[in-house]
């Protein structure tokens, strides 16, 4: 995390379901309850996904709860989100998903410098050999390492 960005949500489900091979910051467009409410730390983008529609990318599925403090007009919590970006990188986006087995899904929510942002990954999903070797992999990982620094 880099100076002036302020965590609110992660995905760690996404690093492991996904091969992430490309990643995307937008910005989100919200209404004043949903920045409090972002404030305060609370949201969940776990089972949040983006779509493209009409030459527009979206955050759907994503819950930001409503602001505890507001009024009768609060947002609604699962409403779709219209998402920052310049037009060739939608159409980038967009082509990518149309070939076969690639996703676009929400990695990270933060604030950067005031403002709300989404990281975005473009990934191919994973079968599940796949997830256990890779979990194979690290633990393999943490042992050679723990062999390493009782040895010395």
């Amino acid at each position: 995390m880099a100076a002036g960005e302020k965590n609110i949500a992660g995905n760690k489900r996404a690093f492991r379901d996904y091969l992430i091979t490309e990643k995307v910051e937008a910005g989100l467009s919200l209404v004043g309850t949903e920045v409090k409410s972002l404030r305060s730390g609370q949201a969940s983008i776990q089972e949040g996904w983006i779509s493209i529609d009409n030459g527009q990318a979206y955050l759907v599925d994503a819950h930001i709860p409503p602001y505890t403090h507001g009024s009768c007009n609060n947002h609604e919590p699962f409403r779709k989100r219209r998402l920052l970006l310049h037009r060739k990188e939608i159409e980038r986006l967009e082509v990518r998903i149309n070939e076969r087995g690639f996703t676009v899904v929400p990695l990270r929510l933060y604030f950067k410098n005031g403002k709300a942002k989404l990281l975005i990954g473009l990934g191919k999903g994973r079968h599940t050999y796949d997830k256990r070797d890779e979990m194979r992999k690290k633990q393999d990982e943490k042992d050679t390492a723990r062999a390493l620094r009782q040895k010395f």
